[in-house]
């Protein structure tokens, strides 16, 4: 560790896939030094469902990335997703106290914005400001030390069931890891792999993972929507071992080597071998057949998400497309596809702005662990979840002392 810069650990908890990157941050670059992969047990659709087996793959993967990056690593910041998550916008009102605005002023009109019901069963993750409005005058990023009178803040928080992020935290303590945030995947994917354009104009993110397919949508250099689909590469894999009768194991490597969302693309004398299920012989199978059982499958989840863009009135803030990313995306015509449904230019989304290991993290993939690095060297904190300590949110009873002592 002598002479390094500052370590920033990303952990992806996947549904499919355990991933740790490990950056190295100065100088205003992010260098990435160590990466670690480890096949998913425990999760199902992005929530923990069996805490052994999930340490157990967090261990290993957190040991490779050591041994390649040659540090020990202590800390992590720890995505989460899965259907229990929900985004919604809220604003607040205040007037302003003195003649012009403070940081006070910001954090009390954050304060009136996030004034709202939320369920016991449920907790706040992100609170992510939008824009602040000055008597009238809209779009401001930043207000401190501006002339006004009232000052209004449109936000996005994103609440997440309180059990599903105890877990996470849970079995990260387990590895012997502190968790020093957790960060919906969705905005640590948009961290990595869109340009500050494409935040600007408009864009949809669409996150196509194992077990879920996360959506956020981009505008204004902010984030202006979120929403979580509990449908996921594991979908499409279990309709090929129903669809062809295979072991899901086997479905699982047919899918990776020959899958096609296409089938019009593929030649009829194209053949695959499907292995027999219970000791069966093996068959030999049209190609094409792949591309009539994933297609539907891949229509339906695109679909599912533009109802979704639809229903929360974002089809007009999408202007430059939507970015498509994670290791489902990396199916053949899963572009194409997206393209047909949305109407809409679509690319693929690969980690950018980094160095260091480039050439093994451009991937799809690996956009939300090299994004939760992003998100952590840009957001660094000392606060850590240690489930023993207190509660896992301890810092909101902590912030509230302290807005209690402000307003006194």
């Amino acid at each position: 560790m002598q002479g390094r810069g500052n370590i920033v650990v990303g952990l992806d908890i996947g549904t499919t896939k355990i991933c740790s990157v490990v950056g190295e941050v100065g100088g205003g670059d992010i260098n990435i030094i160590g990466i670690g992969t480890h096949p998913s047990i425990g999760l199902r659709k992005g929530v923990v469902v069996n805490i052994e087996s999930t340490v157990d793959s967090i261990k290993k993967a957190v040991e490779e990335a050591e041994l390649m990056a040659g540090c020990e690593i202590s800390s992590v910041y720890a995505g989460i997703a899965g259907g229990h998550i929900t985004g919604f916008n809220s604003r607040g009102i205040v007037a302003i106290k003195g003649s012009e605005i403070t940081e006070n002023d910001v954090e009390r009109v954050i304060d009136a914005a996030r004034a709202v019901a939320i369920p016991m069963d449920r907790e706040v993750i992100h609170v992510l400001p939008q824009e602040y409005i000055v008597d009238d005058q809209t779009g401001i990023q930043n207000p401190v030390g501006m002339a006004g009178v009232r000052l209004e803040a449109k936000i996005h928080i994103v609440t997440g069931a309180v059990t599903s992020a105890h877990n996470i935290v849970k079995c990260c303590n387990r590895s012997g890891l502190d968790v020093c945030d957790i960060v919906l995947e969705s905005l640590a994917s948009g961290e990595a792999v869109l340009s500050d354009e494409e935040k600007e104009l408009g864009t949809a993110l669409i996150d196509l993972g194992g077990g879920t397919t996360d959506l956020a949508v981009f505008a204004g250099k902010n984030i202006k929507h979120t929403f979580v689909l509990a449908l996921g590469g594991n979908n499409l894999t279990n309709d090929i071992a129903i669809g062809l009768r295979a072991p899901h194991a086997d479905a699982e490597k047919i899918k990776t080597r020959f899958g096609t969302c296409l089938s019009h693309n593929v030649s009829a004398e194209d053949m695959i071998e499907v292995p027999g299920m219970g000791g069966r012989e093996a068959r030999k199978l049209p190609r094409q057949i792949l591309g009539e059982i994933l297609e539907p499958r891949m229509e339906e989840i695109f679909t599912l998400v533009k109802r979704e863009i639809y229903r929360a009135g974002m089809e007009t803030s999408i202007p430059s497309g939507l970015v498509l990313t994670g290791g489902t995306s990396l199916l053949e015509g899963t572009t194409e596809i997206a393209e047909s449904v949305f109407n809409l230019q679509t690319r693929l989304g690969k980690p950018q702005g980094i160095s260091g290991l480039v050439d093994v993290v451009n991937n799809p993939m690996y956009a939300t662990g090299v994004g939760l690095v992003l998100y952590g060297a840009r957001n660094q904190t000392e606060k850590k979840f240690r489930i023993r300590d207190a509660n896992i949110f301890n810092r909101i009873v902590t912030q509230m002392k302290r807005w209690f002592k402000e307003v006194v």
